[in-house]
Parts: C-alpha cells; sequence; structure tokens
C-alpha cells in the first residue's frame, strides 16, 4: 500500500487536533447521525437481513480461502469477453501499468469513477507526475480535488464540508479546472449540483480515456460491477474508448448469482437506499457499444499478506459501505483525516495496518483509535468482527515479531511504550497460572483499598482522567463465596 497521507502524525496527535475543531465535529456529527438513522430504518424492512448477512460473509470467506482459483478463473473470463488482464504486486506497478495504458492512447486527461482502490495507490499523483490529468467525477470527490483536499469518508468524501465551504471552493476553483461556477452561486443544494453537473459535463464528452474501480468482480463470467447514485459512473464507463479498471484482488465473487445477496446489503448499508440508482454491469467489450479497449488491473498491495493471517484476513471481507464509520463513537469526533489513510475509521483501523504493516507511528496507533464498543460489528453486512481484529493487531504492535511484506520477513521490533503494558501482562499471567499466589493478591488489595489511589499513574493517568476507577471490593469473591455458600453450588 502507498504511503500515509504527506506529514500525517499519529492518530493520538491527529485526533486531538481533530477535536478541537468544532466545524468539523458538527458537520461530522450531523452527517453520520442522519445516515445511520436513514440505514436503520432501511435495513428494518427486510425481514431475513440476519440470514442476507450470514450469506455475505460466508460467501466472502468461500471466495477468500479459495482466491487463487478464483483470480485466475476472473482473468480467463476477462480475457475471453474481449478484455486485457494486467497483474500488480503494489502501487508501484499499478501506477505504472496505468499510466503507461494512458500514454499508448496519446491521451492527456482521463475521467474517474469513484475508487478507493485508485486513492489508496495514489494513482492521480502518479499520472500528474507523467503529465496526464485525472479528473474525479463524484460530486463529493470532485470536491476534495478542487478544495485540494483529502477524502475523509468512505462513502463521502467531503462528509467534513459544510455547505458554505463547498460553494467557496466551486466559486474559487472551477474555472482552473474547467468551466467556472455560474455567478451569484448559493449554497442551495440543487444550485451545487447544478453547478457541478455543467462543469463535468464537458469533460465527460471530451474524454477518450475512463478509470475505475469495481465493487464486484465476477469469476464465472469476468463481469465489473460498479454501484453508485449521481450517473457519473455510467458516464466515465460508457463514453470513452478505453476503459481501464483498477480492482482489488479481494473484489471477486464466483459466481453472478452471488451478486444477488450483495446487491441487497450494499445499498441499505452504505446510501440507505433499498438498490443504488445505478448499477452498472460491463463484460469486456462490443463490437456495438462502450469502449473499444477494455485493461483490468488486478492489485495485490498488501492483500496476500493480510490473506495469511487467520484473524485479520476477514477485513479482506468489506464491501465499502461504511456503516461502520457512522456509528463509531471515535470517528465521529476525531474525522476520517486523522487516521492517515485514504480507509478511515473503524474498518481501516484494521485494513491500514494490514495492507501497509504496523511498521510507521501512524499505522502502529491505527489498532489502538477505537473504544472497542461493537457498534462496528453490530453494522457490518458482511460481519467483520472488527474488535477482535483490533485486539489481535494491538498484540501485534506490543509484541513486535516478525511479519510478511511482499513475500519477504520483517522484524517488526515491540512497539515504544506498550514496555509496562507488556510487564503488567507477564504478571497477570503469571498471577493467573498460580491459584494461591492470585488469592493472596486479591486478599491484600481489598485489606489496603482505603490506599489506592483514584486515578492511574504515569502514561495510564490519561485514561484515568475520564473514568473513574473501579473500586476494590471489600472482600475477595473467593472469601465471600466460601464465607456464604460454603464453597458448594446453591441447592447441592
Amino acid at each position: 500500500m502507498s504511503g500515509t497521507f504527506v506529514g500525517m502524525p499519529a492518530f493520538p496527535k491527529a485526533a486531538h487536533e481533530a477535536v478541537g475543531d468544532e466545524t468539523l465535529r458538527g458537520n461530522l456529527r450531523h452527517a453520520t447521525h442522519t445516515i445511520r438513522a436513514k440505514r436503520a430504518r432501511a435495513v428494518a424492512e427486510v425481514p431475513d437481513w440476519a440470514e442476507l448477512r450470514e450469506a455475505g460473509k460466508r460467501i466472502k470467506d468461500h471466495t477468500l480461502r479459495h482466491l487463487d482459483r478464483y483470480l485466475v478463473q476472473l482473468a480467463e473470463s476477462v480475457t475471453a469477453a474481449g478484455g486485457t488482464v494486467h497483474w500488480a504486486a503494489d502501487a508501484d506497478e499499478a501506477n505504472r501499468i496505468v499510466a503507461d495504458l494512458v500514454k499508448a492512447t496519446g491521451e492527456r486527461e482521463v475521467v474517474k469513477v469513484k475508487s478507493m482502490a485508485t486513492q489508496e495507490i495514489g494513482l492521480n499523483e502518479a499520472l500528474e507526475a507523467e503529465g496526464i490529468r485525472a479528473y474525479e467525477t463524484d460530486l463529493a470527490e470532485l470536491i476534495v480535488q478542487l478544495g485540494k483536499d483529502r477524502p475523509s469518508h468512505i462513502l463521502v468524501p467531503a462528509i467534513h464540508r459544510n455547505r458554505g465551504e463547498i460553494r467557496d471552493i466551486f466559486a474559487r476553483e472551477m474555472g482552473a479546472w474547467g468551466r467556472p461556477a455560474p455567478e451569484g452561486l448559493t449554497d442551495t443544494p440543487a444550485e451545487l449540483a447544478e453547478a457541478a453537473r455543467l462543469h463535468l459535463r464537458e469533460k465527460f464528452l471530451r474524454a477518450k480515456v475512463g478509470i475505475s474501480g469495481a465493487n464486484f468482480m465476477v469469476a464465472e463470467t469476468g463481469t465489473l460491477v460498479v454501484v453508485e447514485s449521481e450517473g457519473n459512473g455510467r458516464m466515465c464507463l460508457t463514453l470513452p474508448e478505453t476503459l481501464i479498471s483498477v480492482v482489488g484482488i479481494e473484489k471477486t465473487v464466483p459466481t453472478w448469482r452471488d451478486l444477488e445477496v450483495f446487491l441487497q446489503t450494499l445499498p441499505r448499508s452504505s446510501t440507505a437506499e433499498r438498490m443504488n440508482p445505478y448499477t452498472s454491469m460491463w463484460t469486456g467489450t462490443t463490437s456495438e457499444d462502450g469502449p473499444r479497449e477494455f485493461h483490468l488491473v488486478l492489485l495485490d498491495n498488501g492483500r496476500t499478506d493480510t490473506l495469511a493471517d487467520e484473524v485479520g484476513r476477514q477485513a479482506l471481507r468489506c464491501i465499502r459501505c461504511s456503516a461502520c464509520l457512522n456509528v463509531c463513537p471515535v470517528y465521529e469526533r476525531a474525522g476520517g483525516h486523522a487516521y492517515g489513510s485514504v480507509y478511515p475509521g473503524p474498518i481501516g483501523a484494521i485494513l491500514s495496518p494490514q495492507l501497509r504493516g504496523t511498521q510507521s507511528e501512524i499505522d502502529a496507533s491505527l489498532p489502538y483509535a477505537s473504544s472497542l464498543c461493537g457498534a462496528c460489528y453490530e453494522v457490518c453486512p458482511v460481519a467483520i468482527d472488527i474488535p477482535e481484529v483490533l485486539v489481535h493487531l494491538r498484540e501485534r504492535v506490543a509484541q513486535g515479531g516478525e511479519a510478511t511484506r511482499g513475500g519477504n520477513k520483517v522484524v517488526l521490533k515491540p512497539a515504544r511504550g506498550h514496555a509496562a503494558e507488556r510487564a503488567a501482562m507477564r504478571a497477570a499471567r503469571w498471577a493467573f497460572a498460580r491459584p494461591g499466589a492470585l488469592r493472596a493478591g486479591q486478599r491484600l488489595a481489598s485489606r489496603t483499598r482505603r490506599l489506592h489511589p483514584r486515578s492511574l499513574p504515569g502514561p495510564g493517568r490519561a485514561w484515568s482522567d475520564a473514568r473513574e476507577l473501579p473500586p476494590v471490593p471489600a472482600e475477595p469473591f473467593r472469601d465471600w463465596w466460601q464465607r456464604t455458600r460454603g464453597g458448594k453450588e446453591e441447592g447441592k
């Protein structure tokens, strides 16, 4: 995976700065509460939601277990349908492949469908370095691009912006990228949408190359699927002469029938719609319609290494619905930029450290960017147990050890600042393995309870400043049980 956002500090520092921005907090609170309330109503309409959720989980797990076979089948199906398949081990290779394909057409500009994979690899910046200008056509992505900003949400990249800020960005920047914003533009949604439509229309009609990702790839037929709500994707997928799709290998599903599950769960979990307004599917090329050339770039970029982790691999089930972000109390207050990745929120906290490794300060901090409340797991449409993976990654960070990155063994040093935690865990392991010592320690703690501090010392103070330490009981449970029950179960 490509590096973190330039200059981003570790999550604790970035989050501390973000929570001081009252405008940001207000924008996030309003947007996330609105989205999650609508989602809850949409999901409640489906009587078999739990069964659909389990089906999605099983389809994804089965595919990941046999991903090698399904990728070969996918490549063969795409090729048979007239497409060309390229394999990219990392971001650099993917960017090089796409840049070479664009230059081969003689074009110097492309239109893009919203794509997390291309953001992940920094494709826009790579194309710019080659003299190729990429135009984002999703409304929120357009706002981010014109504002020289970074996405802060998987589904709504400009969620941190309000209407007034968007109006100012359009009025100030649109002219440098194409058709300027209309004179006297206000911040009403209809006017902002119309300004974006007029600005983008000329790009759709002029562009000869389109770049997309995909929500799903069907191995059985070689079909790619993009779901969206604005119609810009449909324009990018059908009007250009050349279409290049950059897709993570985990987006594969075995059969056409498998789409049935995800086309029910994805729209309800993401946009709270019963179905997406635009669901585009294409299989290779045809002489009568659509692009004349189709190229599929299959992206690894850390996914194979993630697949090797029996606990962490469930992150690859993700269908990018963003439901976990909208219920997360940490994301709601810190915002997406604090995560230092195009994948923010709970899913980003487990996906980014696996794709990029935990060597950097920010990636080592991401597994701790959670209260472990479990709300993310409850809303996930493919039942990713994010809290379980977070704890698993915290152990990796604290203990260090070895990991595989790109086929090479990497030695992970124990994280700084976790020496006290490791010592405490070793002491607990020693005590729990010795019942007599544990009983003595419990009795000593009870008898000295009046002397216990009300807050933790050292680094632990940051935790106890916002929480009350639970009081130590006057009598250990073991002693109470022995005194009241004689050590025997009731009724025996």
